[in-house]
């Protein structure tokens, strides 16, 4: 959604956000999905994008910079960062959940054996506890590959390392304490 679309005073429910006018102020909030922000250093357009597992999934990524390409801009001139989110030791996720994850965001089919890094407990239908097994999965290494993948040089990417279910003091976390506490992410257009 373009920044100018929306009403001032009003909350817009959209993954994404584009400034196609000077001086916006482009919000998002997150807990533990990743805040992408866009900027191009030529034509100053910027935008910033809530994504997660599902957005990964949707390529939302690829989305945003076919729009960045009607706005005229070049892959080159792209910068891109993404803000603190859940990182892959606190992302735990059932096999089939990864399978589906890497078919459809990476175009990959796994056929290798997923390695089992940990043993949570989880709710069964009967509402007792049961054993599963969990794998990691590492969203920002998925939104740089979805990055390169879209010709934006690794030069003009840049990731934070901070893990928002690590850093409680910091960051709220859905996953951590199903909090519905976000942090808020602002990227600025200027001339």
């Amino acid at each position: 959604m373009f920044g100018s679309h929306s009403q001032k005073g009003t909350k817009t429910d959209a993954d994404g956000l584009i400034g196609n006018k000077y001086n916006q102020n482009l919000w998002i909030y997150t807990a533990d999905c990743m805040p992408i922000f866009f900027a191009d250093k030529r034509t100053r357009n910027v935008a910033t994008l809530h994504c997660g597992r599902k957005g990964l999934e949707k390529k939302i990524i690829k989305n945003l910079v076919k729009i960045f390409d009607t706005l005229g801009s070049s892959r080159d001139d792209l910068l891109v960062a993404v803000g603190p989110a859940i990182s892959k030791e606190h992302y735990l996720v059932d096999k089939m959940t990864l399978k589906e994850f890497y078919r459809k965001a990476e175009n990959k089919n796994i056929t290798f054996k997923l390695t089992k890094t940990k043993k949570d407990l989880c709710f069964s239908n009967s509402n007792h506890f049961r054993e599963q097994n969990l794998n990691q999965l590492d969203l920002k290494r998925s939104a740089f590959r979805q990055l390169l993948n879209e010709n934006i040089p690794h030069t003009n990417i840049d990731i934070s390392n901070l893990c928002t279910y690590k850093f409680n003091n910091e960051f709220n976390s859905w996953r951590r304490s199903k909090t519905i506490s976000r942090q808020w992410n602002l990227i600025c257009s200027q001339r």
